[in-house]
């Protein structure tokens, strides 16, 4: 038998993420406190939705929580037919069961979870003006990033281009990898043009270059488009396998980025994973401005899937009262230190 109690906090960004949807300060999560009643174990889980942008960023999102977790307590098992709409609901309950049955933040049993092997991570280039991302992208590159991931479509293009021109004059594509997030900036009929100008500067991928849900438009940019297209929002609702089949199979994308709370949760982005690989399309994952609660629970699954390209996991610096967890950022490698001390969450939590 389990008992949940589900806990709000707003968290707060250390600066403004800005994105193509606007610029982020603040940040609704809800904890997840889950107890087995019989032994008093607990474990806890982070479900952390997007205004805008989660296809379960609901009004009423709370209740909705509430009574599907009170079914898992009925049930004592996560009835996944329920949890298809709800990825980042899902997200936190699987993430708070495997923290209760592992008894530690080693959620699973790999070189990464024991200290021995560090997860390959970009360095994130937040959208602002020119100067503010001029000076973020030499940070990064002197922080030792070999792969630097910059969100575009905030600022005019072609100020964005000299940006990536300024990369380029230092670092060659063998020293520097360099990949960019349109976040949907491009209009369709725009977007050869613009791919064609990137082009220049040997990217890795580019991430969702034109608004989600144009599937033949996409389709065409990913046959034409000059290097690899990465699809992100387009996997948003996208929460059928059936659905999830025709997608891949219509589009034919050369990349899939996979986000738990936004993608099924860890179940769900296990089967997109899937699919991916029956039709040779790649995969890396990220996550979606979680606290260490959730960026540990993405790192620590990710760690079990044995990435070799970067991974999108360097956002556990992002808040003023994120929650100490023994993650950390050592040149381009994420770090987990099994010997640090875990939190005290009776503390963060206020269950005290």
């Amino acid at each position: 038998m389990y008992h949940i109690r589900i806990i709000p906090k707003t968290l707060h960004f250390r600066e403004p993420a800005g994105t193509s949807r606007g610029v982020y300060r603040t940040r609704q999560v809800w904890y997840l406190w889950l107890t087995e009643v019989e032994t008093g174990h607990s474990g806890v889980g982070e479900c952390a939705p997007l205004p805008d942008l989660s296809c379960d960023a609901l009004a009423d999102y709370e209740q909705v929580l509430g009574r599907l977790c009170r079914d898992f307590e009925a049930k004592g098992r996560i009835d996944y037919s329920l949890f298809r709409s709800y990825p980042s609901m899902l997200f936190g309950l699987e993430t708070a069961l495997l923290h209760l049955k592992a008894g530690s933040l080693r959620l699973y049993q790999t070189p990464f979870s024991e200290g021995r092997a560090g997860i390959p991570i970009n360095g994130l280039i937040w959208m602002g003006n020119f100067e503010e991302m001029l000076r973020r992208i030499e940070e990064k590159m002197q922080a030792g990033f070999r792969c630097i991931k910059v969100k575009i479509g905030a600022i005019d293009f072609e100020r964005e281009l000299e940006l990536l021109a300024h990369i380029r004059r230092h670092f060659s594509p063998d020293e520097i990898e360099l990949r960019v997030d349109a976040n949907g900036a491009f209009l369709p009929e725009d977007a050869p043009e613009k791919l064609k100008a990137l082009s220049r500067f040997h990217l890795h991928s580019i991430e969702q270059p034109i608004r989600a849900g144009q599937w033949e438009a996409m389709k065409r940019l990913c046959e034409s488009a000059p290097f690899p297209i990465a699809l992100d929002e387009e996997l948003i609702g996208i929460n059928d396998r059936n659905r999830k089949i025709e997608l891949l199979d219509t589009i034919r994308p050369q990349y899939i980025i996979l986000k738990p709370s936004l993608h099924g949760g860890i179940y769900g982005a296990d089967e997109w994973i899937t699919l991916a690989n029956e039709r040779g399309i790649g995969s890396w994952i990220t996550s979606a401005l979680e606290s260490n609660v959730g960026l540990n629970a993405i790192a620590q699954w990710c760690a079990t899937l044995r990435p070799s390209i970067p991974q999108g996991l360097g956002t556990g610096l992002l808040f003023t009262d994120n929650v100490d967890y023994p993650l950390h950022i050592e040149r381009d490698c994420l770090w987990f230190h099994p010997e640090e001390p875990e939190p005290d969450f009776g503390q963060y939590l206020g269950l005290e």
